[in-house]
């Protein structure tokens, strides 16, 4: 059982440590910095980052430390990851409504597509494609990502004629989102926007421990 504890306590600290480095804004921290952030010695910082440059996570120049292309690695993965998890809600959301919903995250001041499943039985609908772009402030998918609770419903925003209703996607750390639909026929917001938030709260459940 101590063999259980410490190795969840090494962990744990290796984990702040990458945190602290990740936050850091402006000069990459020093070990003795570390070691003051995490609250303990140099040659624990010293012992944890050895097995984190090994597998690229972090880089040391001197006695800085920085963040190591190994992130970037992992960090490709958390897209496909994401979709996977989120195409059957978006599929039964798109069946159910009617529309192509869509999974968006905020990407700076831009919101991107990231998943989306077109509906099988409507005669017509819209294509979106999966890496779309448009400004945050722009479109139900982007300004949904900026609230709170509830739902946002916009027309032509984005594409004349285009009609879409989106909520947030709220509780996930990490995760700035919003799930929703779009299509080229007037939506009844009332009772479109109770199903959007019933999806995005289906899959925070899902993305949360």
């Amino acid at each position: 059982m101590a063999t259980n504890r410490e190795s969840s306590l090494t962990l744990e600290r290796g984990l702040t440590l990458l945190q602290v480095v990740a936050d850091a804004e402006a000069e990459a921290p020093s070990v003795s910095d570390l070691a003051v952030a995490i609250g303990i010695s140099r040659a624990a910082v010293y012992r944890l980052l050895v097995p984190l440059e090994d597998r690229g996570l972090i880089r040391r120049t001197g006695s800085r430390v920085r963040l190591g292309m190994g992130v970037l690695a992992l960090a490709a993965r958390v897209l496909p990851q994401l979709r996977a998890v989120a195409t059957p809600t978006l599929r039964a959301l798109a069946e159910r409504v009617g529309a192509t919903a869509h999974l968006t995250v905020a990407d700076g001041e831009e919101a991107q597509a990231v998943a989306v499943v077109e509906p099988s039985w409507t005669d017509y609908h819209v294509a979106y494609r999966v890496g779309s772009r448009h400004p945050l402030h722009r479109g139900a998918a982007g300004r949904a990502v900026l609230l709170r609770e509830g739902w946002v419903a916009t027309a032509g925003e984005l594409e004349a004629g285009a009609h879409g209703v989106a909520a947030p996607v709220r509780g996930v750390a990490g995760l700035v989102a919003s799930v929703g639909v779009v299509t080229l026929a007037p939506l009844d917001a009332d009772e479109v926007g109770p199903l959007v938030v019933e999806a995005a709260t289906a899959l925070a459940d899902l993305l949360t421990p």
